[in-house]
């Protein structure tokens, strides 16, 4: 486990009838300084807070206590379940986001990151298919952690799925629909295209435009196969 160090958010409450965390959730800062994130991060006037942020060399934080709510989902969707808050913990990784110049996420941050969740998915019995990014379940509102966070690295680490062959397939939007709901996503109704933006940060990031081509289809087929598979294994 990497060094931690503390740094109080007073930005959380109680878990409803003290349930549990099964779902982590990856978020970037989105912020300019990893010292104006974490201010906000802290402020109670901003109401938000997350459990751990992890600069970008490393440096982990813990803001807020595992057992509590921390405020990091907002509005958002997953399972069929909303308010993620309830059920999650959120960690923060220091980037600017795409609006104030989005970057690869550093190496010394990505390994103290697989140090964490290995930690965390033990702790609390955390299944892998659980650990997901905001976008995803907020996806009409959220965009990170983004298409440049490395996804697949955590999958082989053994957090988080990702298909090693994803064969394309016709389009078919139906089906789409299908494995996207299977997978967790949520707002299928409100915007679709959105939902897809989401999904193709996550698991297609080299091309990120809502449509539902061939190769999307393909992803989706996989992926939805893929959680079906380890949820099946328990």
């Amino acid at each position: 486990m990497p060094l931690i160090r503390e740094r109080s958010s007073p930005n959380h409450d109680a878990r409803p009838g003290e349930r549990e965390p099964d779902l982590i959730l990856l978020h970037y800062t989105g912020m300019r300084s990893a010292e104006e994130a974490m201010a906000r991060l802290c402020a109670p006037a901003a109401r938000v807070s997350a459990h751990y942020c992890i600069e970008e060399d490393g440096t982990l934080w813990r803001l807020v206590p595992e057992s509590r709510r921390a405020w990091h989902a907002g509005l958002s969707n997953w399972e069929g379940q909303e308010g993620v808050n309830d059920r999650s913990l959120g960690i923060e990784l220091v980037n600017p986001g795409h609006e104030w110049g989005y970057r690869a996420f550093p190496e010394a941050q990505m390994a103290c990151l697989l140090e964490l969740l290995a930690v965390l998915r033990v702790r609390w019995r955390i299944p892998r298919w659980n650990v997901v990014g905001h976008a995803d379940v907020a996806p009409l509102r959220k965009e990170d952690p983004g298409e440049l966070f490395d996804w697949a690295r955590l999958a082989a680490a053994g957090h988080g799925l990702w298909p090693q062959e994803a064969p394309a397939l016709a389009p078919d939007e139906t089906q789409a629909r299908q494995a996207l709901a299977t997978i967790g996503y949520g707002y299928l109704e409100e915007d679709f295209p959105a939902v897809l933006r989401a999904f193709q940060r996550h698991f297609r990031p080299a091309r990120v435009d809502g449509v539902l081509d061939a190769d999307t289809a393909g992803r989706l087929a996989a992926v939805a196969a893929l959680f079906n598979a380890a949820r099946g294994e328990g």
